[in-house]
């Protein structure tokens, strides 16, 4: 749990109706299966000690007595388990019948959280048989136990694990305009424990998942949905164990309909708590006694929860191939729309860019197309500049060339070598030196080119820079660094590769696409030392600065969620071991957080740009970090790994 991990189940058991001692010994099986498999919290449908559909035997002396025999009997057989026990049951209080959440951990009877909305329309007829449940906490002898908190307001928080503060409402409390899960989540809850019995009829599965994730989304919290289902009676209804573990609008594990009725995965409750926290328009209570709650501590074993869930090895890249064309057609029109809304701001009739046949200045290209076709203007308004110099190959500047002229855009070429070698006359530079100096003299003259030729044509000057670079500081500071409006600024390279590859797919112009997928099988470089003697890239970046797929798996985990150094290594190698190694992930992990903090100065000053996703670095916006920041805490947790 020192990474906020807490593994959660959602656990149908089979029952019998109105059977308490066969369905006392199948949530027992239940309980432990889930706990044997890691699981810190397990959570059993409503009402499951009696079976939900009781009708009226809920009336009945002999089935209330047995069902709180067989809780004290579940917390008596439970003692010896690690983990917190939400289970349902009927429960006879002040001489009114509630339908109760009842939790478990260590043999005690921590709670009980009674049901406040009771459905009593079309097949539902709680109403009859049940009361609602109160939300001031009052304390009640029951089943046994004394002096147990009674009322909904109640927190269960866990002494191992600070951020772990449970809260439970039952079935039809999730799906009325003001559910009890808003307050807890308010009064602190970070993980939501639902005890359902929602029956299956069409259609209603899929309106089941979008509320449970949707909540869980809006609170941002974890919410897990234990669903009734085989065992109950089918007299009029059939229940499906269509049980959901959510985070954050994001469905961890699904039981599926009609299938075993078992979900497993963790919650990430550092995530949660971070994201509350960044969330300045999240309304918080002061504090728990303020919004009428009772904190109830529990104690778990403080151990490592072994990860089962997904953790995506490319974040910024959907794995579906639908949603990712979906996704990139989103994208490729915002960042066209912010350049079209800046040419037509400017009055510009045309727009420069410097292309060398890379990934980032065909993108760039690209999107400039597109804003010229949204504001019916001529391609030819378009200046791609080539500027060949001393690292530039044959096949890069033919890319660059021959996808200027598919596009229809004016071509300029405009050879650096002179103009740089004159330079390094002038400041004393001997060029057989292939230092920083001889790199960035390049990148400036290019810029000075790039900006110089838009004074001519009045225009303006689009930079290709990518959010991947901009994190790594892989620029030079008024070089390429620097430019008018720059329209890659929050699109990570892994992005900008299946950019690049849906224009191919779908822009219909033959010579155009093949130019485009020659550009994606070409080494990423700044090419800026000299080639091979086989005319070749000789400077390849993602050996210099190391795999963007790493940086970019960085940069997502450091700047969206906000984790620490041990907890991103962690994750880095379960998302992506099995291509890298523990050494490999945890040397260039190091490089991004030394260039991430020394770096901060380039994006200080960053030119306007349209921000696409959750992860930017605008000091506008995103990224106010000053540039002279220590990382020594962040350095040495990583030199503790």
């Amino acid at each position: 749990m020192r990474d906020g991990f807490v593994s959660v189940a959602a656990v149908t058991p089979e029952i019998r109706v109105a059977d308490v001692a066969f369905n006392v010994q199948h949530i027992e099986e239940a309980i432990e299966r889930a706990v044997d498999e890691g699981a810190k919290v397990v959570v059993l449908p409503e009402l499951c000690l009696t079976a939900y559909t009781c009708e009226d035997l809920f009336l009945q002396e002999a089935l209330l007595r047995c069902a709180e025999e067989g809780l004290a009997k579940i917390a008596k057989d439970t003692e010896d388990l690690d983990a917190l026990i939400f289970v349902g049951v009927p429960l006879r209080i002040y001489g009114k019948l509630y339908n109760c959440a009842a939790a478990l951990n260590s043999g005690n009877l921590l709670g009980i959280v009674p049901k406040r909305f009771l459905p009593t329309y079309n097949e539902f007829y709680e109403g009859r048989h049940f009361t609602p449940g109160p939300t001031t906490v009052t304390r009640i002898d029951v089943a046994g136990f004394e002096d147990v908190p009674f009322g909904t307001n109640q927190l269960f928080c866990c002494d191992a694990l600070p951020t772990l503060v449970v809260a439970a409402e039952l079935c039809e409390d999730l799906w009325v305009p003001n559910p009890p899960s808003v307050a807890h989540a308010q009064a602190g809850a970070t993980l939501i424990c639902n005890l359902s019995c929602s029956n299956a009829i069409v259609g209603k599965a899929v309106y089941r998942r979008s509320l449970v994730s949707g909540q869980s989304a809006r609170l941002i919290c974890g919410y897990v949905y234990a669903n009734a289902g085989w065992g109950e009676s089918t007299q009029d209804l059939v229940f499906s164990a269509h049980s959901l573990i959510c985070e954050d609008g994001h469905i961890l594990a699904e039981a599926q309909p009609f299938g075993d009725g078992y979900a497993l995965s963790e919650v990430d409750t550092f995530f949660i708590a971070e994201e509350r926290q960044r969330m300045t328009s999240y309304e918080s209570a002061a504090t728990p006694e303020l919004a009428g709650y009772e904190r109830i501590h529990f104690s778990l074993e403080n151990t490592n929860t072994h990860l089962t869930r997904f953790v995506d090895p490319a974040p910024f890249v959907p794995k579906d191939a639908a949603t990712r064309a979906e996704r990139c057609e989103d994208i490729f029109t915002i960042q066209s729309m912010g350049l079209a809304k800046r040419l037509a701001h400017t009055h510009s009739k045309c727009a420069v860019v410097g292309v060398s046949g890379g990934l980032d200045s065909t993108l760039a290209l690209l999107v400039m197309a597109r804003a010229f076709d949204i504001l019916k203007l001529d391609h030819a308004g378009i200046i791609a500049v080539t500027m060949p110099g001393f690292g530039t190959t044959h096949r890069t500047h033919s890319n660059a060339t021959e996808l200027t002229k598919a596009l229809g855009a004016t071509l300029k070429e405009v050879s650096i070598d002179a103009a740089v070698r004159q330079h390094f006359s002038d400041i004393g530079h001997d060029e057989r030196v292939q230092d920083v100096t001889y790199e960035n003299s390049q990148a400036r003259e290019r810029t000075q080119i790039l900006m110089d030729i838009a004074n001519q044509e009045g225009g303006l000057v689009i930079g290709t820079g990518d959010l991947s670079e901009l994190a790594l500081g892989w620029a030079t500071y008024n070089g390429d660094h620097m430019s008018m409006y720059g329209v890659n600024a929050s699109v990570p390279k892994t992005l900008v590769r299946h950019l690049v590859r849906y224009v191919a797919d779908t822009c219909g112009n033959e010579k155009e696409s093949e130019v485009l997928l020659d550009v994606l099988a070409t080494p990423v470089s700044p090419e800026l030392l000299p080639a091979t003697a086989q005319g070749t890239i000789s400077q390849k970046t993602e050996d210099l600065v190391g795999p963007y797929e790493l940086h970019d798996f960085f940069l997502y985990q450091v700047l969206r969620c906000g984790f620490a150094p041990k907890k991103v290594y962690r994750l880095a190698l379960y998302a992506l071991g099995e291509t890298y190694s523990p050494e490999t992930i945890l040397k260039w992990e190091k490089t991004f957080y030394r260039r991430f903090f020394a770096q901060q100065f380039k994006r200080s000053c960053l030119p306007d740009g349209p921000k696409v996703g959750s992860v930017a670095v605008s000091p506008r916006g995103d990224l106010r970090m000053p540039s002279d920041a220590m990382a020594s805490i962040w350095q040495k947790e990583l030199e503790e790994l």
